[in-house]
C-alpha cells in the first residue's frame, strides 16, 4: 500500500489546517491508520489513530482536545484536523498503517506502511 500525506505548509498560530492521507494500492479496512510527527532534533511520536472498523480513536495528551482524526470510507482517505496550532506543533507528519493491539497503538514499531510526510510549520 502506498500513502500520501498532503496539506501541511505554513500556518499562523492559532490556524486550523487539515491533512490527508489517502492510501492506494489496497484499502484501509481492517488496519489502524495513524499520524505521527517529527520536530527538528526530536523523535517521532504518536499524533493520533484511528481503527478503521469502528473509527474507535486515539490522541496523544499533547493534542487531546485540539486534533480530530477521521476517516471516508468512500475516498479511503484518513485526515486530521489540527486546530488551535501551536509553534510546539511544528514538525513533519506522517501518517501509517499498521495492526497494532489497543496498549501498543502509539508504538511506532506497530506501524509497516509509512507516507512520505507533510510539513507543517507554526509561526507565532
Amino acid at each position: 500500500v502506498q500513502l500520501q500525506a498532503s496539506g501541511g505548509g505554513l500556518v499562523q498560530a492559532g490556524a486550523s489546517p487539515r491533512l490527508s492521507c489517502a492510501a492506494s494500492g489496497r484499502t484501509f479496512s481492517g488496519y489502524v491508520v495513524a499520524w505521527f510527527r517529527q520536530a527538528p532534533g526530536k523523535e517521532r511520536e504518536f499524533v493520533a489513530a484511528i481503527k478503521w472498523s469502528g473509527s474507535t480513536t486515539f490522541y496523544a495528551d499533547s493534542v487531546k482536545g485540539r486534533f480530530t482524526i477521521s476517516r471516508d470510507n468512500a475516498e479511503n482517505t484518513v485526515y486530521l484536523q489540527m486546530n488551535s496550532l501551536k509553534p510546539e506543533d511544528t514538525a513533519v507528519y506522517y501518517c501509517a498503517v499498521g495492526r497494532p493491539i489497543t496498549s501498543a497503538i502509539q508504538s511506532r514499531a506497530m506501524y509497516y506502511y509509512w507516507g512520505q510526510g507533510t510539513l507543517v510549520t507554526v509561526s507565532s
